[in-house]
């Protein structure tokens, strides 16, 4: 039987402006939503806290909530 990384889950480090694959899969999951995100559409993550992000309102929503604001 063949391994294939669809619907599995990625594990990533995040880097400034990119991110680098530790364990194959094709997507991540949204720290705050719990959305699937496809690595293809991966734009938003928190290099601090390790945690990739659907969407900017989102990110900088977990941004503010991190600070306590």
């Amino acid at each position: 039987m063949l391994m294939t990384d669809r619907d599995r889950p990625a594990r990533l480090h995040y880097m400034a402006y990119s991110f680098r694959v530790l364990q194959a899969g094709d997507h991540v999951v949204c720290a705050v939503t719990g959305q699937k995100i496809a690595l293809d559409d991966l734009r938003y993550w928190s290099i601090a806290r390790q945690e990739p992000y659907a969407s900017a309102e989102i990110s900088a929503q977990a941004e503010l909530k991190a600070r306590g604001e």
